[in-house]
């Protein structure tokens, strides 16, 4: 990694949980941008908006602005832009993020009488993942409708515990259409290769920190940045043991990170 890289940081599980800062988390950020250190947050967060995200942040103490922020939803609306401009779309989303899908066509769910949707667009799970959400869903893409799915992460972690995720849905949904979603968020080439781009930075002289040892680290070292896991949100000891390949770089948490790049920076 080249001195001064730039840094990727995953949100939920790294430097939060259910939006409370993790120990040491605000501090270390501190420390990031005081070296200077170009960052970004990245993020498959689809609850929130770049703008609430980045004003719940500061409000706990980090420097962070929208424009520091890239969520799943806004990497979504390009795509959609590019490869299904003036479609109709259903979102199947818990959580506003109508914010970040600019120049995308919304086609309500209960609209029955009216358009019908050209793409089904799954966002993040949670009550909005209804049977009638579903089954609409998979009745559409059978009749032709392309699926789009801002993330597959099977399950994230809250104040209370693990949560399913929209992946333990959309494998169903998959199986059950017989078709395969793309994938907007992390771990797609698109989202990094757009991350590294807002940054102007190369893959060789970029880090990424992440809890998810898959969609975070991994994913990214494939598109040659280094990956970093840290030991906090969704990391469970077995799922490293069970995962298909090797982090660069294990931490105990967020704290570790500015130690981590002037190691690497030197």
């Amino acid at each position: 990694m080249e001195r001064n890289g730039a840094v990727l940081i995953d949100i939920d599980g790294v430097l939060t949980v259910s939006w409370e800062p993790l120990p040491g988390a605000v501090e270390a950020m501190r420390r990031l941008r005081a070296a200077d250190v170009p960052l970004a947050l990245v993020t498959n967060t689809t609850s929130r908006t770049r703008a609430r995200i980045a004003e719940r942040l500061a409000d706990h103490g980090f420097p962070v602005g929208p424009d520091d922020i890239l969520t799943a939803p806004a990497v979504t609306a390009a795509h959609l832009r590019e490869h299904h401009p003036e479609a109709r779309c259903l979102l199947i989303n818990t959580g506003d993020v109508r914010g970040d899908l600019p120049g995308v066509t919304l086609v309500e769910e209960e609209d029955t009488e009216g358009a019908v949707p050209d793409v089904v667009v799954l966002g993040g799970a949670g009550g909005a993942f209804t049977y009638a959400a579903l089954n609409r869903a998979f009745r559409l893409v059978q009749q032709g409708a392309a699926l789009v799915a801002m993330h597959r992460n099977l399950y994230w972690r809250t104040a209370d515990g693990l949560d399913l995720d929209t992946g333990a849905f959309l494998l169903g949904l998959e199986r059950a259409a017989r078709t395969e979603a793309v994938i907007t968020g992390k771990p797609s080439g698109a989202f990094f290769a757009a991350a590294l781009t807002h940054l102007g930075a190369t893959p060789g002289g970029t880090l990424m920190v992440g809890d998810d040892i898959d969609t975070d680290v991994l994913a990214a070292q494939r598109h040659g940045i280094t990956g970093a896991l840290v030991r906090t949100g969704k990391y469970r000891p077995e799922t490293l043991a069970a995962a298909a390949g090797t982090p660069d770089h294990v931490l105990d948490s967020f704290a570790d990170v500015p130690g981590l790049v002037e190691r690497l920076g030197r």
